[in-house]
């Protein structure tokens, strides 16, 4: 795809110019140049260090990269987030997650309304629901303590939550186990429930609509499960809570409406953690760790709305995004936590990044002329040293790199976490480093000369690094809105709509429209050849 800008501004123009005189610069020469470049290329906020002089760029890159946010008017758009605009204008709705996650005596309106005080009674809400919970005083119909928590839902309501609670494993309340169901498979609630005693299990079932199709199959499989134990349906509303805002779904279910936490349409499923979505995080971290982590968030919140553009950590991590998806034609990203607690993070940044700015469409329907979201990858360190760090050190892509790294260890060290950051430190390193001919002989010695090209690395290939001294609600909840909002960045300087998923919709509905065939409810009816025959071999193998 092109990334001609359909009517180039000046900062497009000269960024295209700009790169050309960077193309064959490699990196360790820039720092050659500056003795200072990792003070001109870092920045600190939120208990977070961001070094980012390890790309390929300059002073006058930079410059130009706030020259073509401030021309798409990232400061106007920020201003619209922050206010409650109606920002996803194709479901007229205001993205105001931050309002969640609001910590000041500050309104914040929708539509003219606070919604504050809502919020704030939501989470007073489940304050007493976790604190009845974690002291055994919330029993199941038998009569005893609950001890695990099922999770059920899917996206944004599996994604997050299930991320954080692994990452703050160390906080959790010592008799309570959580776990997460979210594929329609029934083979993960089955190994999730053969593990769990039906008496001192509750279920968490997060759907706005209590109609999403893998959440609400997983509940009634589990409601199910409970009832083969207990035999009576009452049992439901003592090991079934639900996240909700459809009260009479809810309650045909079997669930006691006052055991339905609520939240509102101006929280997007990729960025509702923050809400009662996060009952289950609330729930083995406790209430005050819960608002810790509201309170990273708040702060990085107040560091983006407030910090100049050049000192902005989300705005200048959006904006080497668009640096390398534009104009080096860079088709990917890799997301590196060196702090095993961190495992799931990669995969809440793909749905966060791929489902908000994975668009085709500008804001005015017009297609898009030029390259949006990079895919999104990446596993903890050191695993992936072991695995695809080979393709970045010698393959043929420039693919960049955010490496995420704790100081200290959640964990007791043993004299691990120095081996930990050496291997960090050492593979940002190696990437911009690399190692060229002449070094490849003074390290090997006495090399066959066929051999040499083997073990020549390139390097000059970018990376940030993010520190941080050791992994807490808050520093994770600051983390989380920092690549919030980089997203929200970028989304502004390609023209699009961060905050729709309409790429979702339409598997939805096919599925949707097979499913009774599969049933054996209607006759086939004609799809295209492909799915007309794969659907005749079901129906021949199971018969």
């Amino acid at each position: 795809m092109s990334n001609e800008h359909a009517a180039p501004s000046t900062p497009w123009k000269q960024l295209a110019e700009h790169q050309q005189t960077l193309q064959d610069v490699h990196i360790r020469d820039l720092f050659a140049q500056d003795a200072q470049r990792f003070s001109h290329f870092s920045l600190h906020a939120c208990d977070l260090l961001l070094d980012y002089s390890k790309h390929r760029i300059n002073g006058e890159t930079r410059d130009l990269l706030v020259a073509l946010a401030k021309a798409s008017k990232l400061e106007n758009w920020r201003d619209k987030l922050f206010n409650g605009e109606a920002i996803n204008h194709t479901e007229n709705r205001a993205a105001l997650h931050i309002a969640l996650r609001n910590r000041s005596s500050q309104a914040v309106h929708v539509a003219g309304q606070d919604v504050m005080p809502g919020v704030r009674e939501v989470l007073e809400k489940m304050r007493g629901f976790c604190e009845r919970v974690q002291s055994g005083e919330w029993l199941g119909f038998s009569g005893k303590p609950i001890e695990n928590i099922v999770n059920i839902g899917i996206g944004g309501s599996d994604l997050g939550p299930k991320m954080i609670v692994e990452a703050l494993h160390n906080y959790h309340h010592p008799r309570l186990r959580a776990w997460f169901d979210s594929n329609i498979d029934a083979t993960q609630l089955d190994h999730i429930l053969e593990r769990l005693d039906p008496e001192t299990t509750l279920f968490i079932v997060a759907s706005k609509t209590f109609s999403t199709q893998e959440t609400l199959t997983n509940a009634r499989s589990a409601r199910q499960w409970l009832l083969a134990h207990f035999k009576d349906d009452k049992a439901v509303s003592k090991h079934f809570v639900a996240v909700s805002t459809h009260t009479q779904r809810v309650r045909d279910f079997g669930i006691d409406t006052n055991n339905m936490f609520a939240f509102w349409d101006w929280v997007g499923g990729r960025y509702s953690l923050w809400s009662a979505i996060g009952l289950s995080v609330a729930v083995m971290i406790g209430m005050d760790n819960f608002e810790a982590l509201l309170g990273g968030a708040h702060d990085m919140d107040e560091h983006f709305r407030t910090a100049p553009l050049a000192e902005n950590m989300p705005v200048i991590m959006g904006l080497l995004g668009v640096w390398y998806r534009n104009f080096w034609q860079a088709s990917t990203l890799a997301i590196l936590p060196y702090d095993y607690s961190l495992k799931y993070l990669p995969f809440y940044f793909q749905q966060l990044e791929m489902e908000s700015n994975g668009k085709r469409v500008r804001r005015n329907g017009e297609p898009v002329k030029w390259d949006t979201c990079p895919v999104i990858w990446g596993t903890s360190g050191n695993n992936g040293q072991h695995a695809y760090y080979q393709l970045l050190h010698q393959g043929t892509q420039l693919i960049p790199a955010d490496f995420i790294v704790a100081i200290e260890s959640q964990a007791e060290d043993f004299g691990h976490q120095n081996a930990v950051l050496a291997n960090a430190l050492a593979q940002s390193r190696a990437l911009m480093q690399g190692r060229n001919e002449a070094e490849t002989r003074a390290a090997l010695g006495d090399i066959d000369e066929d051999l040499l090209p083997h073990r020549v690395f390139p390097g000059n290939q970018p990376s940030s690094l993010l520190l941080y001294k050791k992994l807490s609600p808050k520093i994770l909840g600051s983390l989380v809105a920092l690549y919030e909002h980089k997203v929200f960045v970028q989304s502004v300087c390609w023209d699009i709509n961060p905050f729709d998923q309409w790429g979702v919709e339409l598997g939805k509905q096919m599925a949707s429209e097979l499913l009774p065939a599969l049933e054996g409810k209607t006759s086939n009816m004609a799809y295209d050849g492909s799915t007309n025959g794969l659907l005749d071999y079901i129906q021949q193998q199971r018969k």
